[in-house]
Formats: structure tokens, C-alpha cells, sequence
């Protein structure tokens, strides 16, 4: 079980990471082509890749909290 939970943290992390990197900060999607104007609003895929961020990083401590419970 706990091999399992260690890798499973790993590949989460790895994850976690690779979202973080894509969200570069002020070169978003929808930024990165000077459309005019500062919007600060996500749209698309750039919302999704931000609340998957979000889901990730918390299934990564809910593996860490098992981890130290096991």
C-alpha cells in the first residue's frame, strides 16, 4: 500500500508541476497573441487548466495526509 501511495504521489506531482509551468505568468492562452486590451478573465482552456490545478494540488495532500496516516 504504501509503495502504491508513493507512486501515485509521484506521478501527481509530476502533474501538479507541468500545470503550474503552463501557467505562465502573464503569457496565458488568451494573452499570448495581443488581442488589445488587459482582460484578466480565464476563458477556455486556460479556465480548465487552472481549476485542474487546483484539483490536482488537492488530491496531493490528501495522498501526503495518507501517507503519513499509513
Amino acid at each position: 500500500m504504501q509503495q502504491a501511495l508513493t507512486i501515485l504521489q509521484i506521478v501527481t506531482s509530476i502533474i501538479l508541476i507541468v500545470l503550474i509551468l503552463v501557467q505562465a505568468k502573464g503569457t496565458g492562452f488568451g494573452r499570448s497573441n495581443s488581442m488589445g486590451g488587459s482582460t484578466f478573465s480565464r476563458r477556455g482552456l486556460e479556465k480548465l487548466i487552472f481549476r485542474m490545478t487546483f484539483v490536482v494540488a488537492f488530491i496531493f495532500v490528501v495522498i501526503s495526509i495518507l501517507m503519513i496516516l499509513i
